[in-house]
């Protein structure tokens, strides 16, 4: 096994099992991964097609410049971005490099990474290095990440264009953002490169792969949705006293049926603390006749999963909580209906048919709608896209219509302030209910069907 290694050709005697990587690899780890796979679910090759689709867009000899997530915890690296989506590589502190060449797609592939270092290994774990940048994650051409402004000022400059989302003002933490912010002779002439009129966004182009979904990366939304429902569900068949206790017990649920841990911050949200979007304190009691509204979802390979569920943490629903969640549910289920790409839709139109729906169910209810009514009741979007990350594809808009591939939320709710312009009964209720839904041609992939949410089943679970 050979690969060019700064010029050189670099030959490797030494099986993959007998080494230590910074991330599984499938001779360390064939438990999580199969042959061919870089990451869980998805091969070499796919990420070698997103780089070719990447490539084709490309004018030529222009060149796509992608740098690793910074380090967000002691060791634990969460790397959601782009580098991860067209290499699998895992890591912190790597910048990758695609150079267009001539033909439609044809490319070089560079990818920049921490060298092996025993002293450093011992205290922060094993690191791939430059042998597996080439002979695992298939590069062209590797080098050294602290070599960085030696290596990539010649490509920048040689470049036609140059397609990058780096900002040029970071906190430097990194080998790569000091390099961007640190005021040497190299670093300053490589930011007024930037600064050049051949400098463009690549964020449009990486939207436009990303936004659509392999069969490969739904299988493992699908994983992530399906074990997470079931902790859901496992979660509503039991009473809760405590946010708290709650919280970890899913925690606990997602990672003992397969996932690899919670996707993000869970809300876990007792009564009037429902009327907080993004609550995530998650420290007070849960009262009895009370609701709890959660939402949390696990994650898989990489790919997360988004539910939300509103139940009671004990007993029963009250009739005014079942007719309040039975109007949301309504609307759930017609905009879910409609996540199919023969429906025509858009996100944005969704979001208007959930409100008109909400507007005429909530004034059966009592409600006074007028005015700005809609706005307090449902002040959030009705969906957004996911994938590696919550909200995936930043930018992409909501006005694109859906077609297969496309991954995203359905999640109306309800959040009635505790003042006197509201039906008294439903004051301080915050009820949402969201499922994880891919998009088919003539129908939509539920993802995380397995969490229940008819006040029956609910209410069933603990009969």
């Amino acid at each position: 096994m050979s690969r060019r290694l700064n010029g050189r050709i670099f030959h490797s005697s030494v099986s993959a099992a007998e080494l230590q990587f910074g991330q599984p690899v499938h001779e360390t780890h064939p438990h999580l991964l199969k042959a061919g796979e870089l990451t869980p679910g998805i091969s070499a090759l796919e990420y070698a097609q997103r780089r070719s689709k990447l490539a084709s867009q490309l004018p030529d000899n222009a060149i796509a410049v992608l740098a690793s997530a910074e380090i967000k915890q002691v060791q634990q690296t969460i790397q959601h971005d782009t580098l991860l989506n067209l290499t699998g590589f895992n890591e912190p502190e790597a910048l990758a490099v695609i150079a267009k060449g001539h033909d439609k797609d044809e490319h070089i592939f560079h990818l920049y990474v921490r060298p092996k270092d025993s002293k450093a290994e011992q205290w922060e774990g094993a690191r791939s290095g430059l042998e597996a940048a080439a002979d695992v994650f298939n590069a062209d051409e590797t080098g050294d990440i602290n070599s960085l402004t030696s290596i990539l000022s010649p490509i920048v400059s040689s470049a036609s264009s140059v397609y990058t989302d780096i900002p040029l003002k970071a906190s430097p933490t990194t080998v790569f953002s000091r390099f961007f912010s640190s005021p040497t002779s190299k670093s300053e002439g490589f930011a007024q490169i930037l600064k050049s009129s051949k400098v463009q966004p690549l964020k449009p182009l990486i939207n436009e792969i990303r936004a659509f979904k392999s069969d490969a990366e739904i299988s493992n939304m699908r994983k992530a949705g399906q074990d997470s429902g079931r902790a859901f569900t496992d979660a509503m068949r039991q009473e809760w006293t405590r946010e708290k206790d709650l919280g970890n017990y899913l925690e606990y649920e997602f990672k003992r049926r397969g996932c690899d841990g919670s996707a993000y911050v869970p809300v876990i949200a007792g009564g009037e603390h429902a009327l907080s979007i993004h609550y995530v304190r998650n420290d007070d009691r849960l009262r009895e006749g009370d609701l709890v509204l959660v939402d949390a979802g696990g994650e898989y390979g990489n790919y997360i999963t988004d539910i939300t569920r509103t139940f009671p943490p004990s007993s029963t629903f009250t009739k005014a909580q079942a007719d309040l969640y039975n109007a949301v549910l309504g609307v759930q289920r017609t905009c879910v209906s409609l996540c199919r790409a023969s429906a025509n839709m858009t996100l944005d139109k969704l979001h208007e048919i959930a409100e008109r729906a909400l507007k005429v169910s909530l004034a059966d209810l009592g409600f006074d709608m007028s005015g700005n009514a809609m706005e307090i009741l449902f002040p959030h979007h009705l969906s957004h896209y996911i994938g590696l990350d919550v909200h995936d594809t930043p930018g992409y808009s909501r006005k694109e219509v859906l077609k297969p591939g496309h991954c995203v939320t359905v999640e109306p709710g309800i959040y009635v302030p505790n003042t006197e312009r509201w039906p008294k009964h439903f004051r301080g209720m915050g009820i949402r209910i969201e499922d994880s839904i891919a998009v088919q041609a003539d129908s939509p992939y539920v993802l995380t069907t397995e969490a229940v949410k008819e006040v029956v089943d609910i209410e069933a679970l603990r009969s």
